[in-house]
């Protein structure tokens, strides 16, 4: 608290909209508000910005208009260093994954070791003084008065909900976060800006990516390796430009002529370097295998398992059963066959609109594992 007893809210600033919006309500409804942007690129990578991203040079524009934003909010505005730990964290993580034939989620990742840690832990030992942590999310934090523990719940606004990415975060850090734009849709939070003067946020293209540019190659260690393209019988069908160039699902760049119907990326297999192809149904998967798995309400307290999944970002929901195989490890048979599962990728599952857990994709499973 300061000295006039006010909690005090450091609030996670990117200088968009939503960030904006975010602590204009909690000055609003009495705090005081401290900004906190990240400082993440560290130039190590030759490219040319091609779209909005979380990581590229556009960074230096980012955190100029977080602090012209901060002035205008009269509010205290720190840029925390945290390019030495997103490179050994978020990058080393991506290179790993994609060295491994597996899809990774770096926005998973950041938020766990980076936004709500490296970020917290750094600002703190900075001296910078705050009681809570705020971000401009779409997504709600509820208590259970009856377990005593915070909750993760979806935001009010379905089509910008964004607990997905937020599902390793543990009660006790819940507790300690606040999501105020959880409880409005989108529209409102423009409207918003609109009526108090911040139009120019509008302005800055929103995006979920990851990188500034299109070729997520040139961050990889090694070079790419051409190598084979096969068919569900081994057959070699094609070359392809390097396996962390493509994900299961993808059809771009196979560039397979005089196929009888279109061919996706079925699987990946790094050690061979190789990329298995076919038709579009023999995406669908029954189920799958996840490990890595962090719970926020405990898989034993869920009635016979029955949960809801949701195996990327944008995808539907899907009924399904979750039953424990091993030591952190969980089987997922789903009510209906799932397109493009993919191994890395996580999969986080509900209770109603209530984030029970989730955990790292490792293998996706035919109709005929599962007998």
């Amino acid at each position: 608290m300061n000295r006039t007893g006010k909690r005090i809210v450091a609030v996670g600033m990117s200088g968009g909209v939503d960030s904006t919006m975010t602590a204009l309500l909690l000055q609003g409804q009495g705090f005081t508000v401290v900004g906190l942007t990240m400082r993440i690129w560290d130039g190590s990578v030759r490219c040319e910005t091609t779209k909005s991203g979380c990581y590229g040079p556009g960074e230096a524009q980012d955190i100029a208009d977080a602090r012209k934003i901060a002035a205008r909010l009269g509010i205290e505005h720190h840029v925390i260093d945290l390019r030495e730990e997103y490179r050994g964290t978020v990058i080393e993580y991506f290179r790993r994954e994609y060295a491994a034939g597996r899809t990774p989620n770096p926005c998973v990742m950041c938020n766990t070791k980076i936004k709500f840690g490296a970020l917290l832990e750094k600002a703190l030992s900075s001296k910078i003084e705050f009681d809570l942590f705020a971000t401009g999310h779409y997504a709600r934090v509820v208590y259970d008065p009856v377990k005593q523990r915070h909750l993760l719940k979806r935001g009010t606004d379905r089509a910008k909900d964004q607990s997905y990415f937020l599902y390793r975060l543990s009660p006790e850090q819940l507790g300690k976060v606040m999501f105020p734009l959880g409880d409005y849709r989108k529209d409102e939070i423009k409207a918003m800006a609109q009526g108090s003067g911040f139009e120019e946020c509008m302005k800055r293209p929103e995006s979920q990516d990851f990188l500034e540019w299109d070729d997520y190659g040139v961050l990889l260690e090694h070079p790419a390796q051409p190598g084979d393209i096969v068919d569900t019988e081994g057959k070699i069908i094609g070359r392809h430009a390097g396996t962390g160039r493509y994900t299961v699902g993808q059809r771009r760049m196979l560039n397979l002529a005089g196929m009888k119907e279109p061919f996706y990326v079925l699987r990946i297999d790094a050690g061979r370097n190789e990329i298995v192809a076919g038709p579009k149904r023999l995406l669908l998967s029954a189920g799958l295998i996840a490990g890595d798995l962090r719970w926020i309400i405990p898989l034993s307290e869920l009635q016979d398992g029955r949960l809801s999944a949701q195996i990327r970002y944008r995808s539907i929901p899907a009924e399904c059963t979750v039953s424990p195989v091993e030591d952190n490890t969980v089987k997922v048979v789903f009510g209906s066959a799932q397109e493009a599962v993919t191994p890395g990728q996580s999969v986080v599952f509900y209770t109603g609109d209530t984030v029970a857990g989730g955990g790292i994709i490792r293998e996706a499973l035919t109709e005929g594992m599962l007998r």
